[in-house]
């Protein structure tokens, strides 16, 4: 807000009084204009000595109207928006013009000129002035007739011929603007070798997050930086093997993180060497690697009997691997900790009577997992409150006659949690009267997860009442070709969804018919599209379809042609634009001329497509609004790469 108001303030001193704060929406946006002010793939002629009044009546028009951004004042910090103005005495000079009879503009030089620099645009988008600093002063720009003078420019710079390319290229990176730009992003430059990627190590280490590159990862978990050594790991989706895991782990010098580093190998389903569980039982972490879900059951023992408590109380956890011996010791230990936690484990199996559960220091840990009494179960049942009546409705030690006592509950939520529960047959589920929000979100049901591999199982639940068990179903890598014909016939469309998402067995029509709706997730990014079974041919019936989404498809198909691109490069929906900047066939006038798109997106698109010129890539490595995506092209030479990290390293280095 603060910014904005400063920014009205400088338009109101420069003589102009603002109408509104106008989005980039369908116009020619902010960004591009920059770019062309700084000379980036700008069309010929269009630097200045000065901005005179000619210029700014055929700018602000008639009206005295035209849209404007201020160096240093983007709104919202970035560049989506324009500000549109007005002269300030535009009412007042035209009031005399009318009465004078002269019909010219009112417009005359605003105080914009030797300020911070600003780009200004006409309200038909054909006219562009800009002002912004240089390294040799103030740099000017005017320019008419803009959308055909781009045009022009852009083909121009297609023309571009191997050796100017070569000489391009011979001169990058120059007088570097933005190193530290181009450190931050180069590691995903995916033309850069792993030799390039490894040196970066040394300069910056966020690529790793994502990089599958067994080389670079090899070098990152053997690093002597802790925070390069944990990249790889610290990620939604690490991409580690699991010899780089034991590896990550055996050369972490601190106890605890090297505990860390195991659970999360572990949670990822690595199975560690045994001498690596006898090195963490061993340290200073002992009791955090006896927590470890992969131990192996011969450390029971000594956990059971060691000096620390909570080293007893841990073995607990493990009741089932333990030997009847160690079972009573433990119910018998001294500590209270101890054999509360015994207690507990002990009573998943055999019914715990009415002394012991009120004899506990916290019975509600009881109420989650143990079994209970007849007598107690059902006098909990009759008495207890909601809360002890949800807890025992998700308990899966809840005897069959509890289970039909919640079954009618007069609280809906707990009839929720009852109709969820693995020991229902489906009819009595369907039985259970709930409410199930469509829209909420479903996380698979970690029974139902764990029959993911039994056949019958999937068939008798995928015709389940309740949508999420269907959904559980559906995340299943591979399901009966019955069950998958059903589940891609549900009504509930989330099973469709998570079937596409997940499951390889998943028809291609219901990927298509998935496609209408959804284009990828967070967690499941660019299916359906991805999936082997999405269809590959007959799209291109789709180039003229009214969903942009489905036009998107149309250069997917191997019949499209390079003419195909040049049309869906000019479509009215900027999804199917980026689509377009994204496919090998486009031209290289087209690449430069979608860097003037009005969706940021499809800029950063633009840029990254290894189609663009040498000589407008290389004005982009040196725009601060676009180093960052521009030394991710593909197209730069690798040993032009390598002076771009030589830089970027002794400007970070710099920095230290």
């Amino acid at each position: 807000m603060q910014r904005r108001e400063e920014l009205h303030e400088l338009l109101l001193r420069a003589g102009l009084t603002v109408a509104e704060e106008v989005y980039t929406g369908s116009l020619f946006p902010p960004e591009a204009g920059w770019r062309i002010a700084r000379g980036i793939a700008a069309p010929d002629g269009a630097v200045r000595e000065a901005l005179d009044s000619v210029w700014w009546r055929r700018l602000a028009g008639a009206d005295g109207e035209f849209l404007v951004a201020v160096l240093g004042h983007r709104i919202g910090g970035n560049d989506s928006w324009w500000t549109r103005v007005r002269f300030a005495d535009a009412d007042a000079d035209a009031d005399a013009d009318a009465d004078s009879g002269a019909g010219d503009s009112p417009a005359d030089v605003p105080g914009l000129t030797g300020g911070p620099g600003f780009v200004a645009l006409s309200l038909d988008g054909q006219v562009l002035l800009a002002e912004v600093p240089g390294a040799d002063g103030n740099r000017v720009t005017a320019l008419d007739r803009l959308p055909e003078r781009l045009a022009e420019a852009a083909e121009a710079a297609a023309g571009e011929g191997e050796t100017e390319r070569a000489e391009i290229w011979a001169a990058v990176p120059g007088r570097p603007a933005w190193p530290l730009h181009w450190a931050e992003a180069i590691g995903f430059n995916p033309a850069a070798p792993d030799e390039l990627l490894i040196r970066l190590l040394d300069v910056e280490c966020g690529f790793l997050h994502g990089c599958d590159r067994p080389a670079v990862l090899d070098a990152a978990v053997a690093h002597p930086d802790p925070q390069v050594r944990s990249r790889p790991a610290d990620t939604f989706r690490p991409e580690l093997s699991p010899d780089q895991w034991v590896r990550l782990v055996r050369a972490e010098p601190s106890p605890s993180r090297r505990v860390l580093w195991a659970e999360h190998a572990c949670a990822w389903g690595v199975e560690l060497p045994g001498d690596l569980y006898d090195d963490l039982l061993n340290g200073p972490s002992r009791l955090q690697a006896a927590e470890l879900r992969g131990l192996p059951a011969h450390h029971l023992p000594s956990l059971a009997a060691d000096a620390d408590p909570r080293a007893r109380a841990t073995a607990c956890a493990r009741w089932e691997d333990l030997a009847a011996p160690l079972r009573a010791r433990l119910l018998a230990d001294s500590d209270d900790a101890v054999r509360t936690a015994a207690l507990l484990a002990h009573h998943t199996a055999v019914p715990m009577p009415r002394e012991v559960f009120t004899a506990l220091p916290q019975p509600g840990r009881a109420l989650e997992r143990c079994r209970l009494a007849p007598d107690l179960e059902a006098e909990l049942l009759r008495d207890g409150d909601e809360e002890v009546r949800r807890t025992l409705a998700a308990n899966p030690a809840l005897s069959a006659r509890g289970v039909a006592v919640l079954t009618e509950d007069p609280c809906d939520g707990i009839r929720s949690v009852v109709a969820l529960r693995s020991d229902l047959d489906e009819e009595q589920r369907a039985a259970v009267r709930h409410d199930f929000d469509p829209t909420s979100m479903s996380r698979t049901l970690p029974w139902v997860e764990d029959r993911h591999g039994d056949a019958e199982a999937m068939r008798r639940l995928a015709v389940s009442s309740h949508p999420l068990v269907r959904r559980s179903v559906a995340r299943a890598r591979r399901l009966p070709p019955d069950v998958v014909e059903r589940l891609a016939r549900d009504e509930d469309r989330t099973v469709r969804l998570f079937l596409a998402e997940s499951c390889d067995d998943a028809p291609a029509e219901m990927l298509l018919e998935v496609w209408r709706w959804w284009d990828g997730s967070f967690s499941h990014p660019d299916r359906p599209r991805s999936h082997p079974n999405f269809p590959r041919t007959g799209l291109l019936r789709y180039a003229a379809d009214p969903s942009g989404r489905m036009r998107r498809l149309a250069l997917d198909d191997p019949e499209s042609t390079p003419a195909d691109v040049a049309r869906l490069v000019r479509d009215p929906e900027a999804e199917v634009r980026r689509r377009a900047a994204e496919d090998p066939r486009l031209s290289p006038a087209d690449a430069v001329r979608l860097l003037n798109d009005p969706a940021a997106h499809v800029r950063g698109a633009a840029m990254r497509s290894p189609r663009l010129p040498a000589r407008v890539l290389a004005g982009l490595l040196h725009d601060r609004d676009t180093a960052c995506a521009a030394v991710t092209n593909p197209a730069i030479p690798v040993p032009v790469l390598h002076r771009i990290l030589a830089e970027a390293a002794a400007a970070v280095a710099a920095r230290r």
